[in-house]
């Protein structure tokens, strides 16, 4: 038996065992350009975070503080920066030519509670799409693994003689869609389960933020009245 290349495998497989290696590898490619996203983002938010939890808890004038960040686009608002603006910028609304109360600080809370909820979605996003290519591929390549060996036998039926020889080819080039399955489901289930981690641990350490942001600002008022 001739060397065959992979891509003298793919060439020589039939129409639906090649339409499903191109999908494969477009998934593939898809959720590597979307792995290498969700690292560099996740990373600037880390940072992010470090960096303004760093000046917040450094005493600097809260006002001053949130007019450096009202500044900031939407896209740079992440982690604790966006709860601090949405936090703190209610309770300054509130507080504009009256005394807020304890009661007012309900609609604080509410004001954290959704931007904790959309600091989720922007660390949820395209990470369906790694859990969906890393429990699906192997099935779709193991699709067609089986199509390619079917086709194989049936091709037995015009041989003269049934040989190793005969169906080798045709299982090689069918073993190529499970293994475009797996090397696309691996990768994209290896940086799910990191991704999730990584993005539950910066939503526990924005949503601990905006508890003791709540608290801060719960304390202003008491004080205030009195």
């Amino acid at each position: 038996m001739d060397d065959f290349s992979v891509i003298d495998l793919f060439l020589q497989a039939s129409l639906i065992v090649q339409s499903v290696m191109i999908v494969l590898l477009i998934v593939s490619i898809i959720s590597w350009i979307v792995i290498f996203e969700r690292y560099f983002n996740l990373n600037r938010i880390k940072e992010a975070n470090k960096a303004f939890e760093k000046e917040f808890w450094s005493g600097k004038d809260l006002n001053e503080l949130y007019d450096g960040i009202d500044q900031l686009s939407n896209d740079e608002l992440v982690g604790s920066l966006r709860v601090f603006r949405h936090g703190f910028g209610e309770f300054l609304r509130l507080s504009e030519g009256q005394q807020i109360t304890i009661e007012d600080l309900e609609s604080v809370n509410r004001a954290i509670r959704v931007s904790l909820a959309r600091e989720e979605e922007s660390l949820m996003h395209h990470l369906p799409f790694l859990a969906n290519v890393g429990s699906v591929s192997p099935y779709v390549g193991l699709f067609g693994t089986v199509w390619g060996i079917i086709n194989s036998f049936q091709g037995l039926s015009d041989a003269t003689q049934a040989t190793i020889n005969a169906v080798a080819p045709g299982i090689s080039e069918a073993l190529v869609a499970t293994a475009l399955g797996l090397f696309a489901a691996i990768p994209a289930v290896v940086a799910y389960n990191r991704f999730a981690s990584d993005s539950d641990t910066q939503l526990q350490q924005s949503s601990v933020f905006g508890e003791e942001l709540a608290s801060i600002l719960y304390r202003q008022t008491v004080k205030a009245k009195h």
